[in-house]
C-alpha cells in the first residue's frame, strides 16, 4: 500500500511552529485541490491547533516525504521549520497513527473529546473535493469506527482533565439541578471562556459574565445566549449567584476577605459554589472558613486533573487493542483486493452455484446426458466469467495497488458478496 503522511504535531514542534502550519477550512479546500492536480491520486488533510498531517496515495511511486514536506512549506512558508520538525509515515504506520489520531490518545490531552469531530471534518473535506477513492472510503470508515469503539468500549474520554473542567464536574456534584442555579464567570482569557462554555453545555439557568475587556465578554455572550456585568461594578450583584467562576489574571486578589464576608451575609444560609481557577489566586481562601460556601482552587482542582489523567493512561491499552482489531480488519480487506485472489474468489462463487443448481435438477435428466449437463454448464460459467477475468488480469498491468485497480476489485466484491 502506497500510503504516505506527514505530520507536524506536539511532539515534534513547538507551538509557533504548529500555529504557522495551521489551515484554515479554506486553505485545506485550497491544498487539497493542488494535491488532487499535482501529487495524490486520493488523499486528505488534518489541521487542528496540535498537528497539521497530510495523508495521500502518490500519483508518482517515487514520491517521497521530502517533497510532501516542501509541497506544504512552499503554502505555508516558515524558515525554522526543518525536516526535523516532521513525523514520517508509510503503509501500516501511517494507518496506525491515523487510527491514534482519531482515537485521541495521540492528543496533548489523552482522548481529547474534540479530534475525532475534528478528524471526521477532514474526512468530509476530503471527500467533497473528491479525494476519497475506495481505499481511502475504507480506511475513513474503519478510523471513524475506532473513534466511536475507544469513546464507547474504554474510559479513554472520562473524567476531566483540565482545570475548566475539572471545575465544571465539581459543580455538577454539589448541585444537581445546573438548570435552577445562576452562574457568573469572572475573566475570560482561554481558562474562563472555557469554563463558561462548559456550564453552558452542561444547561446551567443562567450563565453571566464579566471582563475587563467588554467587548471580548460581549462577543462570547452573543455566542452562549449569556448576560454581561461591567467589571467595574459586578461585586454589587454577586449575591445573585449560586456559581462563582474566577479565571483573571490579575496579580491581586479579586474577591478579597472583605468581599467574601459581605457576600456570606447577603447570601444568608443559601450555599455558594465559589471555584477560583487562577494563577496567581483571584478569591481569598477566607472562604473557607464559611459553612455555607464551597470553595475550591487550582492546587485542589490539579489533584483531581491529574487522577483523572492517570486513569486515562491507563486506558491505553485496550484502545491499541481496538486500533490493532481494525487495523487486521482493514489489512485483510486490502489484501483481498489481490488480482489472483479475486479471480479465485469469483469462479468459486460461481462453481458453487453452479454445482448447487446441478445437483437440484441432474435427476431430471437421463443417466447418458448428466455428464453433458456438467460440460455445458461449466461452459457457460466460463464465457460469463472470460470478460470480468479478463478485465481484472489488464488492470493488474498497471498495478494492483493502483486506485483503478482498488476500485473494480473493491465493485466486484461488493457486487457479488464476496468476502473470502
Amino acid at each position: 500500500m502506497n500510503l504516505l503522511a506527514v505530520s507536524v504535531n506536539h511532539h515534534t514542534a513547538p507551538v509557533e511552529i504548529r500555529e504557522a502550519l495551521h489551515l484554515s477550512t479554506e486553505e485545506m479546500k485550497g491544498l487539497l485541490a493542488d494535491l488532487r492536480k499535482d501529487v495524490f491520486s486520493e488523499g486528505f488533510i488534518i489541521s487542528t491547533c496540535n498537528r497539521t498531517e497530510l495523508y495521500g496515495i502518490p500519483i508518482q511511486a517515487d514520491y517521497s516525504y521530502k517533497e510532501l514536506e516542501r509541497f506544504l512549506l512552499d503554502r505555508k512558508p516558515m524558515l525554522s521549520v526543518t525536516d526535523e520538525h516532521f513525523q514520517k509515515f508509510f503503509s501500516c504506520s501511517a494507518i496506525n497513527h491515523v487510527f491514534r489520531v482519531a482515537a485521541g490518545i495521540d492528543s496533548l490531552l489523552i482522548g481529547d473529546n474534540q479530534i475525532f469531530g475534528q478528524v471526521k471534518e477532514s474526512f468530509q473535506l476530503a471527500e467533497s473535493g473528491q479525494m476519497a477513492g475506495v481505499m481511502l472510503k475504507r480506511l475513513f470508515d474503519s478510523a471513524i469506527r475506532v473513534g466511536k469503539r475507544s469513546k464507547t468500549e474504554t474510559l479513554i474520554s472520562e473524567g476531566a482533565i483540565t482545570v475548566s473542567y475539572a471545575a465544571v464536574q465539581l459543580i455538577e456534584k454539589i448541585f444537581s439541578a445546573l438548570s435552577k442555579k445562576n452562574a457568573l464567570v469572572i475573566g475570560l482569557g482561554e481558562t474562563g471562556e472555557i469554563a463558561a462554555k462548559h456550564l453552558r453545555d452542561k444547561g446551567i439557568g443562567k450563565l453571566t459574565l464579566t471582563n475587563r475587556t467588554y467587548e471580548k465578554a460581549e462577543k462570547l455572550a452573543e455566542q452562549l445566549h449569556a448576560s454581561i456585568l461591567p467589571f467595574s461594578s459586578f461585586k454589587d450583584n454577586l449575591k445573585d449567584f449560586d456559581i462563582i467562576i474566577s479565571a483573571t489574571s490579575s496579580p491581586e486578589l479579586i474577591l478579597t476577605a472583605e468581599d467574601i464576608a459581605k457576600l456570606a451575609k447577603k447570601r444568608g444560609g443559601n450555599p455558594t459554589i465559589l471555584s477560583d481557577i487562577a494563577i496567581p489566586r483571584d478569591i481569598s481562601p477566607e472562604a473557607r472558613k464559611y459553612d455555607t460556601f464551597f470553595y475550591h482552587d487550582i492546587d485542589s482542582l490539579n489533584i483531581i486533573v491529574e487522577q483523572n489523567m492517570k486513569k486515562r493512561k491507563d486506558e491505553i491499552p485496550k484502545v491499541q487493542q481496538i486500533i490493532m482489531e481494525e487495523m487486521i480488519d482493514f489489512f485483510s480487506w486490502f489484501n483481498s483486493l489481490e488480482i489472483a485472489p479475486t479471480i479465485k474468489s469469483l469462479r468459486d462463487h460461481f462453481e458453487a452455484i453452479r454445482m448447487e443448481e446441478v445437483k437440484s435438477q441432474i435427476n431430471r435428466f437421463a443417466k447418458e446426458d448428466q455428464e453433458k449437463i456438467e460440460i455445458l454448464t461449466k461452459r457457460i460459467i466460463n464465457k460469463i466469467l472470460h470478460h470480468p477475468t479478463t478485465t481484472l488480469r489488464k488492470t493488474a498491468e498497471n498495478g494492483v495497488n493502483s486506485p483503478e485497480a482498488i476500485a473494480k476489485i473493491a465493485m466486484l466484491r461488493e457486487m457479488f458478496d464476496i468476502k473470502n
